[in-house]
């Protein structure tokens, strides 16, 4: 009873934070919300033994996947052990009804469940990745209207993001655009930019930017540029996995589709050999 009561007050903390962020587009992911009492105690316990390599290393993947200023490297490391001591008291309660339960099943669930919001987390940046080369292309056009229209690469910047559709390159022109107002240069802003998404499209057009910025070339015909070689390696990747698709769709022809199919086939020949006596 007490645990129900425990986890059903955990539930009613996450929907209010959820309701304090209605306002912005972020929002701390559930996990962290649902258990961010117990993982705040996890921090405090384990915050001498994080090494500053891992909390970089934790801290450039949250970058990329828009997670930063949600969540902090010792958040998400505490969060990862916090899941993995709920695999090993799962799987614990789950074997209670056999007796205590073996050392191996615990030190698998710990291995699983530990892995899983290294895994998601791997998931959202291959996911955001996709999604900014797939929404690149028509940004740039936006931006390129705008600016050949007469307007700064800065107004460009609001149109787009005003008129775009939502999505995480929608998101980060957004935050490019809110640290231009606190003061960032341009310059500085544009390659923050570049360095959390660790896209090299976004790279290359970042770099192609400065260039004409310093030289003070225009940027209209360096946006047409880069919006038209986005485009064709967008059209590149398409037809790489369209390429791809019959070989990803050979094992599991092989181990589900074959079998079963040579099963139907051949049990008519079966049962005649069997009716026959061939295969007593």
């Amino acid at each position: 009873m007490l645990l129900v009561i425990l986890f059903g007050r955990l539930i009613w903390q996450a929907k209010s934070a959820a309701r304090v962020d209605s306002h912005s587009e972020l929002r701390t992911p559930l996990f962290w919300r649902l258990f961010r009492l117990p993982i705040s105690m996890l921090i405090l316990v384990t915050r001498p033994w994080l090494s500053v390599r891992a909390r970089f290393s934790v801290q450039e993947q949250l970058k990329r996947a828009d997670l930063d200023r949600l969540i902090g490297p010792e958040e998400f490391i505490c969060g990862r052990l916090f899941a993995g001591l709920l695999g090993v008291m799962v799987a614990a309660i789950a074997w209670s009804p056999r007796g205590w339960a073996p050392f191996w099943l615990l030190v698998l669930a710990l291995l699983l469940v530990q892995a899983l919001p290294v895994t998601w987390l791997r998931d959202r940046i291959e996911s955001r990745k996709r999604s900014i080369l797939r929404e690149l292309p028509f940004y740039l056009d936006v931006i390129t209207l705008a600016v050949e229209s007469g307007l700064n690469l800065n107004a460009a910047l609001v149109q787009s993001v005003e008129k775009g559709p939502r999505g995480p390159l929608r998101d980060e022109f957004a935050r490019l655009l809110s640290e231009l107002r606190t003061g960032r240069t341009r310059e500085q802003a544009l390659r923050g930019l570049a360095e959390r998404l660790a896209v090299p499209a976004v790279g290359s057009l970042v770099a192609a930017l400065l260039v004409a910025e310093k030289q003070g070339a225009s940027l209209g015909p360096v946006l047409r540029a880069q919006a038209e070689q986005r485009r064709t390696e967008r059209f590149t990747r398409a037809e790489k996995l369209a390429m791809q698709a019959p070989i990803k769709m050979l094992p599991p022809l092989l181990l589900f589709i074959f079998p079963c199919t040579f099963a139907m086939l051949l049990y008519p020949v079966a049962s005649r050999l069997i009716e026959e006596g061939w295969l007593r």
